[in-house]
């Protein structure tokens, strides 16, 4: 009794918090804004919540996914804004140590001046959203358990897709929400010309870089523009000298006004993944097990490709973007750790889970969800265990040219099947973005790099205790107990000098053949994926068999969460699913701990106040004379005096948010959402309306530095702008 008083004590903590932040907290469905007009009515928004959630209509239909960033429409010639750091893979597949637009920035002076997007770049303009629930548990036939559960659902997936793709030009998906307990097809548009339009240099579109990342206050001008191209006949084509720009149905008005501190501000975009109703024993395992080792290795492969490709060399122009990817997920992870324990994450999930079963017990015909919870959390205890043993195996497969290899011969597998039956990733439809990836591999590969990160990772595997250890890739690579560096750099090597998989026109060669041609080949890393492809398949099919058992459970304890949570008549947003979400809040400061005060903007000023000459605070010499002259043209915000540079909000958001459009309460563009703060990293898992802030970049910034420092004038007058 004593314990289950402290949980609801906890709990009451808990709810309150729910009840502060109920018109922030939320990455909710658009369908669910109808439900919420009044709240987002009494914190400003002029539009209509019934508007904002017609996907085809103004402004959702401006908002765009990039497939792991999101982006929008700003002109009627098919301009598409997003962050500098989500176009930065593409100004870094156009650049080499002589020609840096990383370093110097990239501005087209026409549209023929406009370069290639990164290989398998894409732009998905949402047109269609049709629940397909029942279809797909239809087709589940009720004894099935485990792979064969996977396998029905996953058939039925495929089925849906492939009749929604007979449509030309489209790319379909049905998503996942609460667990498995709902599933939606979701039909888009499908843009394969993507063109790098402008990107500013580094030392304004990264401003700060690794050592300001997810910390306030910030003045990054993280932002950059694409535009997308379509046929003649406006659909969506292969990138081609004939194609001309897509005329998008709606385009956001950029404003030059802004907001203020207390406005309403409202993101619409495709957040990553969310854990907000993760059991108890996932929450403790990401956080004791996972994020640690991850963060160990992390740092472990910054250092070896720091070492293994000096500043300033090509290698280091190709390893720029993944050296920028790890540093961040770095910096996220140990914050995530550190808010965990601050906030006592992993107790108040015990405690929360405490009073759900409480609950639960109360009604007898609530005992099916009892059961299942159980099973549910019996299997995690097993997919945790398994997770563990594969962690620093899996890394052993990731050196590039063996993960073409193993891709190149499981698709010469699967094409002896019929397309429908084939595993998905190996379908017809995939062959564009294989084709792209191995392609991509020319401006992201060294082999001098990868051999050192694939020593370092096989090191490590080798140093764990044997029950880690995996037979089938022990035998293959010829591995056997601990070795170091030194003895595992000659024996690597020669799977590196004994392969052709580095030249792109062998590559590519390798798409069009059959599994005897790879079975007969001496290529040392096709070998190597030929005498690991039946280990492949077989842990693929036991995960499948893991995946399948969970599927069946984990659907009713989402709908036990929901049951719960209407019973205290509280609205249930799904997990985030890289779905479109919409987020609202307020322009707001912050006080995340005693005696640290977050104020809502920063100035230009501020950058000046940071730049030492040396990146990443080397901003540009035009910026500076710029803010010592006081010279903010129309762009100043005279509550700062200043141009305000970036700006913080209450609203809920995560990963793949980067880039989403940040609107006003009439729907204009008024910034791009690119970070939270450090204290906000744990809202993957949890929302804390104290603490949680998400990081803008403003567009009157923005205007600013095209306008008076890049040159970008075009570009500003193609835009519609609200003054």
């Amino acid at each position: 009794m004593h314990r289950l008083y402290l949980a609801l004590c906890i709990l009451a903590l808990i709810f309150s918090s729910w009840q502060m932040a109920h018109a922030k907290e939320g990455m909710w469905t658009p369908q669910q804004l109808p439900d919420l007009a009044r709240d987002m009515k009494r914190l400003g928004l002029k539009l209509k919540a019934k508007d904002v959630s017609d996907l085809t209509g103004f402004p959702m239909g401006a908002v765009i996914s990039l497939g792991g960033c999101t982006a929008s429409f700003v002109s009627k010639t098919g301009l598409v804004v997003t962050n500098h750091h989500c176009a930065r893979g593409s100004v870094q597949f156009n650049s080499n140590a002589q020609r840096n637009y990383l370093k110097d920035g990239f501005l087209a002076a026409s549209y023929t001046d406009e370069l290639p997007a990164a290989p398998g770049s894409r732009a998905f303009v949402t047109v269609a959203l049709k629940d397909v629930t029942e279809d797909i548990l239809r087709a589940v036939p009720p004894a099935a358990q485990g792979r064969a559960r996977y396998q029905a659902i996953d058939d039925a997936r495929k089925a849906l897709i492939a009749e929604c793709e007979r449509d030309p030009g489209h790319r379909c998906q049905v998503a996942t929400f609460y667990g498995g307990a709902s599933y939606r097809l979701i039909k888009r548009l499908e843009i394969k010309d993507l063109r790098l339009v402008y990107a500013p240099a580094d030392a304004i579109g990264r401003y700060g870089g690794d050592e300001d990342n997810w910390l306030w206050p910030r003045h990054t001008g993280d932002f950059a523009f694409y535009r997308a191209y379509v046929s003649p006949q406006g659909k969506p084509a292969a990138m081609a000298a004939e194609n001309v720009p897509y005329v998008p149905k709606h385009v956001l008005k950029v404003s030059a006004r802004g907001v203020r501190d207390g406005d309403f501000a409202m993101v619409a975009g495709y957040p990553g993944r969310t854990q907000r109703y993760r059991r108890p024993a996932e929450v403790a395992h990401a956080f004791t097990w996972e994020y640690p080792r991850w963060i160990d290795l992390a740092d472990s492969r910054i250092e070896t490709i720091k070492e293994a490709a000096p500043e300033g060399s090509d290698a280091r122009v190709k390893y720029e973007n993944l050296l920028a990817g790890l540093n961040n997920y770095t910096k996220n992870r140990k914050g995530q750790i550190k808010g965990a324990r601050r906030a006592k994450l992993v107790e108040r999930r015990d405690a929360q889970n405490a009073v759900l079963m409480a609950w639960i017990a109360e009604d007898d015909t609530r005992a099916g969800f009892s059961q299942s919870i159980d099973r549910l959390d019996a299997l995690i205890e097993d997919s945790n265990a398994q997770y563990e043993i594969d962690f620093l195996s899996g890394y052993v497969l990731r050196a590039q040219l063996l993960s073409a290899a193993r891709t190149l011969y499981r698709l010469a597998k699967e094409r002896e099947k019929p397309d429908t039956q084939r595993a998905r990733g190996y379908q017809d439809r995939d062959l564009p973005f294989i084709k792209q990836r191995l392609e991509a591999l020319d401006r992201r590969y060294d082999a001098d790099v990868d051999q050192a990160l694939w020593t370092l990772v096989i090191e490590k595997y080798l140093a764990q205790p044997k029950d880690f250890h995996v037979a089938e890739i022990d035998a293959a690579l010829g591995l056997s107990g601990p070795m170091k560096a030194s003895a595992l750099q000659p024996h690597l090597a020669k799977y590196y000098a004994g392969s052709a998989l580095g030249d792109l026109t062998q590559r590519l060669a390798w798409l069009d053949k059959k599994p005897e041609d790879f079975e007969a080949s001496d290529d040392a890393f096709i070998q190597l994926a030929v005498a690991l492809f039946d280990y492949d398949k077989k842990n693929e099919d036991d995960a499948k068999e893991r995946a399948g058992k969970i599927q069946a459970v984990r659907p009713d304890y989402m709908r036990a969460i929901i049951a719960w949570k209407q019973s205290q008549n509280a609205a249930v947003y799904p997990d985030a699913n890289s779905t479109l979400r919409v987020t609202y809040g307020t322009v707001m400061g912050g006080a995340p701990q005693d005696g640290l005060i977050y104020e809502p903007f920063t100035r230009l000023e501020g950058i000046a106040a940071k730049h030492t000459g040396d990146a990443p605070f080397n901003a540009p010499p035009r910026q500076l004379q710029l803010i010592a002259a006081k010279d903010y043209g129309r762009y100043a915000l005279k509550q700062i005096s200043s141009v305000p540079v970036n700006f913080l909000t209450d609203l809920d958001s995560t990963g793949g948010n980067s880039g989403s459009p940040t609107l006003d309460k009439r729907g204009n563009l008024v910034g791009l959402l690119f970070d939270g703060t450090i204290e906000s990293v744990n809202s993957d898992w949890d929302f804390d309306p104290q603490t949680t802030r998400s990081i803008h970049v403003d567009t009157r910034y923005m205007l600013w530095v095209m306008e008076k420092v890049d040159g970008a004038q075009r570009l500003v007058n193609e835009m519609d702008i609200v003054r």
